[in-house]
């Protein structure tokens, strides 16, 4: 499956859409980034004076871009409209803050995709290469 064909199929949209450019794709991994903008409405409330990007926000962009992105590849042709994807388990270290206008590059590696059940190994990168949280991410794809 194509790259483009990956993200035309990812079930989200703005602003809950963290997938910039998904930078390549294969059996046994992805990788991709997202710009977090200086604007996105969580930053009014998370901190007051000096904003960082929510751990449940960095959570879901390794989710989007290290797991559902590389289990649409794995699927493939076997993606309909009527497909569901969710979240089964996350174990996540948060290392150092993302702030507002951050550019981070996640990296997943396959660990299993057997039953339509994916477990990766995550990490995301700062701009200076530094890793600011890492873990696994587990989830389904049901195909009908």
């Amino acid at each position: 499956m194509e790259v483009s064909e990956i993200l035309k199929n990812l079930p989200y949209s703005a602003p809950f859409l963290f997938v910039e450019e998904l930078l390549h794709v294969d059996k046994n991994g992805a990788t991709g980034t997202f710009t977090f903008d200086k604007v996105l409405d969580f930053y009014k409330g998370h901190f007051k004076k000096k904003p960082v990007t929510p751990g449940v926000i960095l959570t879901e962009t390794m989710a989007q871009i290290g797991l559902v992105c590389l289990g649409i590849f794995l699927v493939g042709d076997e993606l309909n409209s009527e497909s569901q994807i969710g979240l089964t388990s996350t174990q996540i270290e948060f290392l150092k803050p993302v702030l507002p206008g951050e550019k981070v590059t996640v990296i997943s590696e396959k660990v299993y995709f057997r039953f339509n059940k994916l477990k990766c190994k995550v990490k995301m990168l700062n701009e200076n290469s530094e890793i600011v949280c890492e873990g696994t991410i587990a989830g389904i794809i049901k195909v009908k």
